[in-house]
């Protein structure tokens, strides 16, 4: 049993018993800020890349980043909200002890948080390398923040290292260099 919460309600007095979150739970957290984290990265440096690819516009490419930051952040959390609840709704079928159910709302928070700033680092390059380079930064410093999130994922789920890195980078460069060429290929016959 967990440490007892003492509140007053109404008059009443009531004893509450705090169930510190277990390991499936921790686990939850973990692989939710972990999906939110690569997620931001590669589908905001995806669509900055390719919209730098179709313009060199400053608003355009903010505003395409900004719109994908947002609609990024919510989608993942109420993805993981969802998933997670059909999870939970199985745990309480098969009997499960409630302090053993994993929590949707705090998949849905990690997922959400963890996508926005996941997401900065591709959107602030965006905003912030010279014109010349955007394009080179965005794809540097993507594919290093992907490496970082791989090597601590794989370091805390105790899984291999190099294996999980070159999985997460070879994903992004390809997510990257299609959306850029895309952007190029549309910028091109527009422009």
């Amino acid at each position: 049993m967990g440490p007892m919460t003492e509140m007053k309600v109404a008059g009443a007095e009531l004893r509450v018993d705090r169930q510190e979150p277990g390991t499936g739970e921790q686990l939850n957290r973990l692989r939710a800020a972990v999906l939110g984290a690569n997620d931001g990265i590669v589908s905001t440096a995806a669509v900055v890349v390719g919209v730098a690819g179709a313009t060199s516009d400053q608003t355009t490419i903010a505003m395409s980043g900004l719109a994908a930051v947002i609609g990024g952040a919510v989608s993942m959390a109420l993805g993981e909200y969802v998933s997670v609840s059909s999870q939970r709704d199985s745990e309480r079928a098969m009997g499960m002890p409630e302090a053993a159910q994993v929590n949707p709302w705090s998949a849905g928070i990690a997922s959400f948080l963890s996508f926005l700033l996941g997401a900065c680092l591709p959107f602030a390059t965006a905003l912030l390398a010279p014109v010349a380079w955007r394009i080179a930064a965005i794809f540097g410093v993507t594919l290093l923040a992907l490496a970082l999130t791989g090597a601590l994922s794989a370091k805390l789920g105790g899984a291999p290292i190099g294996r999980s890195v070159v999985r997460i980078v070879v994903g992004g460069s390809l997510a990257l260099v299609a959306t850029f060429a895309v952007g190029s290929l549309f910028g091109a016959n527009v422009g």
